[in-house]
């Protein structure tokens, strides 16, 4: 078997991995995804998957489509298990898939939705970060571990190297790493408040 390919398979098994705490937590009750921020990722995943699958990205894509799949899958459990407060930025996130969309079809160029993709992910992460920070038990910190993990290994699995194919999951191995940092520095400052 190619390496690349193993590499592509290994990633969707991390993320499988990953999800199913996510999963069996929002259904216990003890996560509450906040729909927006999925939604948004949701979007994103699929542009970005569509950008790297046009710069030639191979298996190092694979986790991509993979996780635009998850992400709706979680949108549809947010709905009715979820965190469902809107605010604004909340919707300034949204708007943004969409502008990022038109910008892909006015230009034609991947790398100009990546870019946008990439940086509207940043902003999409706010809702989730926002709620997270005041209530850190309400994230499965594991989840966006295995997230750091799977796009880590995308990254090796990918076929061509450019800002098209490397951006995205390269900015999700650092957003997703940080953000279990604060979750864990958070759940520690408040137990020790607790105590």
């Amino acid at each position: 078997m190619d390496l690349k390919i193993f590499l592509g398979l290994l990633a969707i098994l991390v993320g499988t991995i990953g999800y199913i705490p996510y999963f069996r937590n929002i259904f216990s009750g003890k996560t509450k995804p906040h729909v927006f921020s999925w939604l948004v990722w949701g979007i994103l995943t699929t542009i970005a998957f569509a950008g790297q699958v046009a710069g030639k990205g191979g298996a190092g894509t694979w986790v991509t489509g993979f996780t635009a799949l998850a992400c709706f899958t979680i949108v549809a459990l947010s709905l009715v298990k979820g965190s469902r407060d809107f605010p604004l930025v909340d919707w300034i996130c949204l708007l943004g898939c969409a502008v990022s969309l038109g910008f892909w079809a006015i230009t034609d160029n991947p790398l100009t939705a990546i870019v946008l993709v990439t940086i509207i992910d940043l902003v999409g992460f706010l809702p989730t970060f926002r709620k997270s920070y005041t209530k850190p038990n309400s994230e499965t910190a594991f989840t966006y571990l295995m997230g750091s993990a799977k796009f880590f290994i995308s990254l090796l699995a990918l076929h061509e190297y450019s800002a098209t194919t490397v951006l995205y999951p390269a900015s999700l191995v650092i957003t997703n790493g940080l953000f279990v940092i604060m979750i864990v520095i958070r759940r520690r400052q408040l137990k020790a408040k607790s105590a």
